[in-house]
């Protein structure tokens, strides 16, 4: 796969004479070339998003460039400050530890690089308001009144009890906004309840489930939940599921990123 080289934008070109700031934007990566696709999209409008920057897309896992062939990109391009930005919903083993150990050895090897971490996107607003809006075209698709609504909120999973606890507070913050109580949080793996479980459990005692995969991208995950809820449709016709769509290559994604990476962040 050929990854386009991002340059900033001609209307607000880089002083000649100026050390530009270097964006390293991290993502998990997947073996699915749709959603690497989409990864590479949303680089070319984050870098949209911060002209006077030198963006620069890697990926931790299956497909290329990684976080040292990127750095090394910044560095030849003569960035003397990165910003480390990791495309993740939320801080757990990959925010934590892999991004961080990787990103200090590409400094040990160039040290007149500085560099600071932002924080994962998390319940940024643009990225809060971009979940209710696809739930809300999702949820005109129901016959029943809006009170019959059961709101799922499906998260990836993690063994980090605080990226579990963010998703339950995402799923609290987003109810509240569409008026609908009682969410329930499940996750696909790696943290309880289990989706496919939840789901079947919900669906013996609602009318109407809506859903929202917390996923960034599409790939193999995503198609795993729509092969649940196709079952589970199948299952319980006379009840109506409906599955919203992951969040996508979308311009709040980009916004809610360059949010994080203008905000303070701390040198590590």
């Amino acid at each position: 796969m050929t990854v386009p080289e991002l340059r900033p934008a001609p209307s607000d070109p880089i002083e000649p004479n100026a050390k530009p700031i270097g964006v390293l934007l991290v993502g998990h990566g997947t073996r699915d070339e749709v959603g690497t696709q989409q990864f590479f999209e949303l680089a070319g409008k984050l870098q949209t998003q911060l002209p006077a920057m030198l963006v620069q897309p890697s990926l931790l896992e299956f497909q290329q460039p990684t976080i040292p062939v990127a750095w090394n990109r910044l560095v030849s391009q003569g960035v003397t400050e990165i910003r480390v930005a990791p495309l993740l919903l939320f801080a757990a083993g990959h925010a934590k530890q892999d991004i961080p150990d990787l990103v200090r050895k590409c400094q040990a090897a160039t040290p007149h690089v500085s560099f600071t971490h932002t924080r994962p996107i998390s319940r940024q607003a643009a990225l809060v308001d971009l979940v209710c809006s696809h739930l809300r075209a999702s949820r005109r698709q129901f016959t029943h009144p809006d009170d019959e609504i059961t709101l799922m909120m499906v998260g990836r999973g993690s063994h980090d009890p605080c990226a579990q606890a963010d998703m339950r507070v995402l799923s609290e913050v987003v109810s509240h906004r569409l008026g609908i109580k009682n969410p329930s949080t499940s996750f696909y793996a790696m943290a309880q309840p289990p989706f496919a479980e939840t789901l079947d459990h919900l669906a013996r005692r609602s009318r109407q489930i809506l859903i929202h995969p917390h996923l960034l991208f599409d790939g193999r995950l995503f198609q795993a939940i729509q092969a649940i809820v196709t079952q589970a449709q199948a299952k319980y016709p006379d009840v109506e599921i409906r599955l919203s769509s992951y969040l996508g290559p979308h311009e709040s994604v980009a916004q809610s990123i360059a949010a994080r990476i203008t905000e303070n962040t701390a040198h590590v």
